[in-house]
């Protein structure tokens, strides 16, 4: 479904970004427009696959995840069989945050959150055993600088 954004409804999906646990009230009071209006507009956009899943962002420090890893992943497979062997053991794993196959030198990257390093090295030898790779390159993140689920709207 091709849906053409207009100021209001991006004024309404950056609330939403904001935060999504508004009121109708909130939304509508916010971008300038009634409720009933920035109601048909979100479900409209719900409809056509721009608004998604809501959620929450839970912190990760607060819950004893103090240990983010940047995985880089090269292998000498590139068979669909290794892709979904791969791809299932990722999506197993609730450790891995997010999964990128790359363009370049390095074919995947991994954003893994865990408790510390022996959690990590437990991560790392179980997907070792699971699925062959060719070289994994493991960047401890020392400090999360900027973070965001926005989209520059």
């Amino acid at each position: 479904m091709d849906v053409r954004l207009d100021d209001l409804d991006r004024k309404i999906l950056r609330e939403l970004q904001r935060d999504a646990g508004q009121s109708l009230d909130e939304i509508a009071k916010a971008v300038a427009s009634s409720k009933t209006p920035v109601w048909n507009r979100i479900r409209k956009m719900r409809e056509a696959g721009i608004v998604g899943t809501q959620t929450v962002l839970l912190d990760a420090e607060a819950l004893g995840f103090d240990a983010c890893f940047f995985v880089l992943i090269r292998t000498s497979e590139h068979e669909r069989d290794w892709q979904e062997k791969f791809l299932t053991a990722l999506r197993v794993r609730p450790e891995v945050q997010e999964a990128h196959r790359l363009a370049g030198d390095i074919d995947y990257i991994l954003k893994v959150r865990v408790p510390n390093a022996r959690a990590y090295d437990t991560f790392y030898q179980a997907l070792i055993a699971e699925v062959k790779i060719h070289n994994v390159t493991a960047l401890l993140s020392m400090e999360e600088l900027k973070f965001t689920t926005a989209l520059p709207l």
